[in-house]
Formats: C-alpha cells, sequence, structure tokens
C-alpha cells in the first residue's frame, strides 16, 4: 500500500509539471467536491463510528477527506488531462507551458 501511494505521489507530480496551474486546480476542486460532500453527509446525520465523530463536523470531513487521498489523486490523474484538452479547445491556448517548450524560444532582444 505504501508503495503505491508513493507512485501515485510521483505520478501526481509529474502531472503538476506537466499541466502546471490546470492540475493544481482540478486537485483542489475534487478536494473541496469531497470534503464538502462529507460535511453535508454527516449534517444529514450520517455518524462516522470512529474517533474523528466525536470531533467538530468539519474537523471529521477533513479526516474522512484525507483516508480517500489516493482516490482523490487518481481522479486527478484521470481528469486533468480532459480539464487540460477543455480549457484548449475553449481558450485556444495551452494549459502550461512545458521546459521543453520554454528552452526553444528566443532569447530576450535587448533594445
Amino acid at each position: 500500500m505504501r508503495k503505491s501511494l508513493t507512485d501515485l505521489i510521483v505520478r501526481f507530480r509529474g502531472l503538476v509539471l506537466e499541466y502546471g496551474v490546470i492540475a493544481i486546480i482540478v486537485h483542489y476542486v475534487i478536494f473541496a467536491i469531497v470534503i464538502v460532500a462529507f460535511w453535508a453527509a454527516m449534517r444529514a446525520g450520517w455518524r462516522p463510528t470512529t474517533a474523528a465523530g466525536s470531533v467538530g463536523t468539519w474537523t471529521a470531513a477533513y479526516l474522512a477527506t484525507k483516508v480517500t487521498q489516493p482516490l482523490r489523486i487518481i481522479a486527478t490523474l484521470a481528469l486533468t488531462p480532459l480539464v487540460a484538452k477543455l480549457y484548449e479547445r475553449v481558450t485556444g491556448r495551452r494549459a502550461a507551458i512545458t521546459a521543453q517548450s520554454t528552452s526553444d524560444r528566443a532569447p530576450p532582444r535587448a533594445d
């Protein structure tokens, strides 16, 4: 289990390097959806059977969200390329500039 989580984190870092801000936004949007969903479920009457249930609802929702971190990383890995393609289609611009493309640029002119 530990090795697979480490592999996911390495893949996530590569995704951030490739897609930049888009990957971070997708990750935090998924995080926000999950934590609000856990909070709403707890407010609606679902009670966790762990020690997290005895602390505040937001704290319990945060702890439950941390448990789902591997699933959220997998969702980020799956959704980021799709969101980047959609962003490119809507705006006509690439989502991130890769290191290779920045080395291909001409140096700035000194006028």
